[in-house]
């Protein structure tokens, strides 16, 4: 039995007591009173008997009650002294502990507390004691001063209290069964102390992980806070501001003022009130810098800083180079325009928007339609709709000029395909109406012929007697015909003439496109940039191409062109041609097959090359699908070279016609541009003039073969000298002095930026007079001399290069380009010892000529 059942059985037996005691008082009481009553006195006596019986019988409960209560409260007193050693033993129990520890009844009232807890009060005027509840002690604690800061976790775990002596205190409360609370005080100072060292090394390292990213990035960059304070930035920030090393916290306008940029932030505004967000700035050093701004949504904003420079002078570069190309279609005597997929005018030259009445530039975003009237529109829209699928299509229309003279225009619609798509189409128009009349009238006059000899042989019929005299008259009109023809051929031969010496007028705008095309795509482009650099080169190439055939013809024609015969391995030739041709194959979908051949022949390598990539250019373009052979068959003391396709072929009748100028085949590969139709001209032409003959077979729907005789020899070719790589040729040029003398401003500019792309130092001149005062009147140091041989008042590259070596101890080395393909003046070159060039000039073979003189004039000084 333990204290509280004793207790409880020792008030029971104290209740029983206190009721028989006063039971025992009442009966006593009772038989006093009933003794005065004489008349009831035998009823009193035995009512007392029976009495003392239940007196007796209940003293006697009473004393083994007593008995009963003497043993309960002995176990009451060993309970007692059981519960209080229990109590010492906690009281030592949680004086042991290192926690303080407190312990509330079920009432929140305190119970038991050891010394640890009662230290916490030592600083403070409280007094801790038994019996105080839990919301008194949380009030002394906050109105003591006691707790600094409070950290409160979720509501399942501890709270963490920071003291004001600095010390941190963890709380954990646990209830007891009977509905207490104990609350333990667990000191983590030393856990916090740790934990706080962890956090600010570890926000240390991922501040210096971030300054170094900061440091690392191309762009400048400067974060300011919400007070418009400098807190982050990088040297790229600095160096690009032509900024000193800056502390940090400073405003950030003020940090600007001493910039040369102007200050911008989200709240920037334009003059329209409008926000600015990004700027462009040149700074006087000549850079261009780009400035964004970018708020951050927990105040203050990131400001960005990259230099543009390059960018801005690839744009430069570009349009510059956009107005030459636009300056040369302005000079070309055709109509010249682009329409996108939707026929929107997207470029037009000077001469289309002269013939069409409109302002310069008002052309362009216009549609096709509202350009023409509603009636010339129908006439040009079946055609437009083949382009649109992928044909080339020329035709003819009449049209009226500005004087209202009806002209007769050759309209041509080349699509223009990328990914197998038409995303717009090239236009070409050129006025015919002279060819046309003089056709016209050509056949008028053979018309006229004929009733004149019919009339004639009518009367020789009729009138014998007058047969002398109309043998005088028809000698006298077979030499009118005579003279009629040679004045003929005489204006054929100045229009040829006239084609020959234009085209030094013609590429020179050309030349310099393709020196600063060749200057861009030699640097380190951005993708987009270097595409586009790309475009304009291939737009030069064709353009160079048209020109190159049309002055051909016009140089075979005039008889400038003459042949240099000489031996040579038609292997080397024929090896080149295959490796050239192969790729060419392989996009249109075609397999070139090449046969090596080991013979020597005589011919000009120059000429016979151009006539088989005339042959080999057709045999692509006329062939769809299959395959290609390039190979040689021996006859006699003859070589027969030979180009056989599995092509569309020719028709019987057609075989003469097709080397006629502007004579192309109907037939060939889808979405194919169909050029000019002069390729098969020049190669009789060439042919011609070397003596070869020529042999062509074909077979419609199979195929056709193009063979070209050339003779065999026994004598040895030269020896051919292997090309110099492309970083030695560089490597070479690196630092060499290179004057540059031609009337062009442009050709100048243009051989300037290329040259310095290679690492040559260079003047450029204009005139002798020009290069005189640059260059200490001839005498400073120079490797080599390029000059022009067409210069202004009728002076010329050679007289020049010779008035500037005779002022010079040592003569330099020259390099003469021009559009002049003479013989004459090739051989006059020979003679003086002088390089010469032909325009348009090609970067790869100015680079190994240049580095040739220069090589050979540093062996000659030294």
């Amino acid at each position: 039995m333990d204290a509280a059942d004793c207790a409880a059985r020792l008030a029971e037996l104290e209740r029983e007591n206190h009721r028989l005691k006063r039971i025992n008082a009442a009966l006593i009481e009772r038989v006093e009173s009933s003794a005065a009553r004489r008349e009831g006195a035998y009823a009193a006596f035995q009512h007392s008997v029976v009495l003392a019986e239940q007196v007796r019988e209940r003293t006697d409960a009473l004393n083994q009650a007593m008995a009963e209560l003497t043993a309960s409260n002995q176990l009451l007193r060993d309970a007692r002294q059981r519960a209080e050693t229990a109590h010492q033993y906690l009281v030592d129990a949680i004086e042991s502990i290192s926690d303080a520890f407190v312990l509330f009844d079920k009432d929140q009232r305190i119970l038991l507390f050891n010394s640890r807890f009662k230290s916490f009060w030592a600083g403070t005027r409280a007094r801790i004691a038994s019996g105080m509840r839990l919301s008194e002690i949380r009030r002394l604690a906050q109105g003591s001063g006691l707790i600094a800061e409070e950290q409160r976790g979720s509501e399942t775990e501890h709270s963490v209290y920071r003291l004001h002596d600095g010390r941190w205190m963890q709380v954990s409360e646990r209830p007891t069964r009977e509905g207490g609370l104990v609350i333990l005080y667990t000191d983590i100072t030393e856990l916090k102390l740790s934990e706080t060292a962890r956090r600010e090394q570890a926000l240390a390292q991922k501040s210096r992980l971030l300054q170094r990213a900061v440091d690392n990035l191309s762009q400048g960059m400067a974060m300011v806070g919400a007070e418009g304070t400098l807190e982050l930035w990088n040297h790229r920030f600095l160096d690009l501001c032509g900024l000193a090393p800056i502390q940090a916290h400073r405003p950030f306008a003020e940090v600007m003022a001493d910039s040369e940029l102007a200050l911008l932030t989200p709240d920037t505004r334009d003059a329209d009130g409008r926000p600015v967000q990004e700027l462009e700035q040149r700074l006087f050093d000549g850079r261009v810098l780009e400035v964004r701004t970018h708020a951050l949504p927990t105040g203050g904003f990131v400001n960005t800083f990259t230099d543009i420079t390059e960018r801005y002078r690839h744009a430069e570069a570009l349009s510059e180079s956009e107005r030459w190309i636009r300056l040369i279609t302005d000079h070309v005597p055709a109509l010249i325009a682009y329409l996108n997929a939707e026929l929107i005018y997207e470029f037009t030259n000077k001469v289309y928007e002269e013939w069409y009445r409109w302002p310069r530039g008002g052309m362009l975003g216009q549609s096709l339609r509202e350009v023409h009237n509603e009636e010339h529109w129908r006439r040009l829209e079946p055609y437009v709709e083949r382009a649109l699928a992928g044909e080339s299509v020329t035709f003819e229309v009449a049209e009226t000029n500005l004087a209202g003279q009806e002209r007769y225009m050759l309209r041509s619609y080349v699509p223009n395909l990328v990914n197998g798509e038409v995303v717009g189409i090239f236009v070409l128009i050129r006025d015919i109406t002279e060819r046309r009349r003089t056709a016209e009238a050509l056949h008028l006059a053979y018309q006229n012929l004929e009733q004149r000899v019919r009339e004639r042989t009518a009367e020789l019929t009729t009138l014998n007697d007058q047969l002398l005299r109309e043998i005088g008259e028809r000698s006298r009109v077979e030499l009118r015909l005579r003279e009629a023809k040679a004045e003929a051929e005489q204006a054929n031969l100045s229009k040829t003439k006239f084609l020959a010496a234009v085209s030094h007028d013609l590429l020179q705008p050309l030349n310099a496109a393709r020196l600063f095309t060749s200057a861009l795509l030699e640097r380190r482009e951005q993708a987009v940039s270097a595409t586009l650099v790309r475009n304009i080169s291939n737009s030069l190439d064709d353009v160079e191409s048209l020109l190159g055939t049309l002055v051909d013809i016009s140089k075979l024609d005039a008889g400038v062109i003459k042949a240099e015969i000489a031996p040579f391995a038609v292997g080397d030739l024929l090896d080149n041609l295959a490796v050239e041709f192969r790729q060419a194959a392989l996009s249109e979908g075609l397999q070139l097959h090449f046969v090596a051949c080991s013979a020597t022949v005589r011919s000009d390598i120059q000429l016979l090359a151009r006539i088989l990539r005339n042959l080999l250019s057709n045999a692509i373009r006329y062939t769809p699908g299959g395959r290609i052979l390039l190979g040689c068959r021996r006859r006699r003391q003859s070589l027969w070279i030979e180009v056989w396709d599995t092509g569309v072929g020719i028709a019987e009748d057609k075989l003469k016609e097709i080397f006629q100028e502007f004579k192309r085949g109907d037939s060939q590969r889808p979405n194919q541009d169909r050029g000019l139709g002069l390729g098969l001209a020049i190669v009789e032409k060439i042919a011609g003039m070397l003596g070869h003959r020529i042999q062509v077979r074909s077979w419609p729907g199979r195929g056709s073969s193009f063979a070209i005789e050339v003779p065999l020899t026994q004598r040895a070719p030269r020896a051919r000298v292997a090309p110099e790589s492309t970083e030695a040729l560089l490597e070479r040029l690196a630092g060499s002095r290179v004057w540059v003398l031609d009337n062009d401003a442009a050709i100048c500019a243009g051989m300037r930026t290329l040259l310095e792309g290679w690492g040559c130092r260079v003047v450029t001149a204009l005139s002798e007079e020009d290069l005189a005062r640059q260059v200490d009147n001839y005498h400073a140091d120079a490797d080599l001399l390029i000059a022009d041989y067409h210069l202004d008042n009728g002076h010329n590259g050679v007289d020049a290069v010779a008035s500037i070596n005779a002022r010079r101890g040592v003569p330099l080395p020259a390099l003469m380009i021009t559009a002049n393909y003479s013989n004459e003046l090739r051989q006059q070159m020979r003679d003086l010892g002088h390089t010469l060039m032909h325009k348009p000039v090609r970067p790869m073979k100015l680079k190994a000529a240049m580095s040739h003189l220069i090589e050979h004039g540093a062996q000659r000084v030294g």
